[in-house]
């Protein structure tokens, strides 16, 4: 079992932001990686759609023999997660926006999060805004329109930072010293994000403590890798593989770039 490779879905190439943070903190790992950019937002989707999308990808990354799911995608995990743990026999990690060390950190009492529609209308959401931010002013803004962008490799286009002036402008009027990023896709966003914000405001999103959980998890099931060479990568999409191959261009390891009809 420890050969075997962790799984990880999203609704496109946002996921592959954690990804790096795994494969950075577990370096000896074999990954699977799907991108499900045909779908892509989750966010605008109904409940009924996600989960039917989560099961789909899920069952995928399982007949590949996946030892462990990272459901990379924060509307995935408040939707779906509750039953694909209920349904499966593997252990899942899921992601949330990371309001609780926003929260922690804060001196203004304000922080904004930056979601799509469908995390911040999940019952999820809220329950984590309401045990970890006590006092705190939590702004939600809808990132409509944002993820399409990134699918597009717009990440830098005029088109982009419109959208992003938009949806910041409110949130820095109130006050806001963190920025809570609550979409995978949206850390390849942070250089633009850095030109625009006050030297203040920080930026925190939950790769890395997913990562974290992902190797805790496997040290708990003994799923850890006892390799001793560098991880193989398998990346999957279901739509335009020289998209995703631009998100992947700068990483050294070992990896395969595939079209793959799901």
């Amino acid at each position: 079992m420890n050969t075997k490779a962790i799984g990880i879905f999203d609704s496109g190439i946002g996921g592959t932001s954690i990804w790096r943070e795994i494969n950075s903190l577990l370096p000896y790992e074999d990954a699977i990686y799907l991108a499900d950019s045909k779908n892509a937002p989750y966010g605008e989707k109904s409940k009924e759609q996600i989960l039917e999308l989560s099961i789909k990808n899920t069952e995928l990354l399982l007949s590949k023999g996946c030892k462990l799911i990272v459901v990379a995608c924060n509307t995935a995990t408040t939707n779906a997660i509750a039953y694909l743990r209920k349904n499966y026999d593997v252990p899942f990690i899921g992601i949330e926006p990371a309001i609780k060390p926003a929260a922690l950190q804060s001196e203004s009492k304000k922080v904004g999060v930056l979601a799509t529609k469908g995390t911040l209308a999940s019952a999820l959401f809220h329950s984590t805004s309401e045990n970890h931010a006590t006092g705190i002013q939590i702004l939600e803004q809808e990132g409509t329109g944002l993820v399409a962008l990134i699918e597009q490799g717009k990440v830098k286009s005029t088109e982009t930072k419109e959208l992003l002036l938009k949806y910041l402008q409110p949130m820095l009027a109130h006050g806001i010293d963190y920025l809570v990023l609550g979409c995978t896709h949206y850390p390849y966003l942070i250089p633009v994000l850095k030109e625009m914000l006050p030297e203040n405001v920080k930026i925190i999103d939950s790769g890395e403590a997913v990562a974290r959980q992902t190797k805790a998890i496997l040290k708990q099931y003994a799923l850890s890798s006892s390799s001793e060479e560098k991880g193989k990568h398998q990346f999957y999409t279901n739509a335009e593989v020289k998209i995703l191959d631009v998100f992947l261009r700068d990483i050294s390891s070992q990896k395969e770039v595939k079209y793959l009809d799901f």
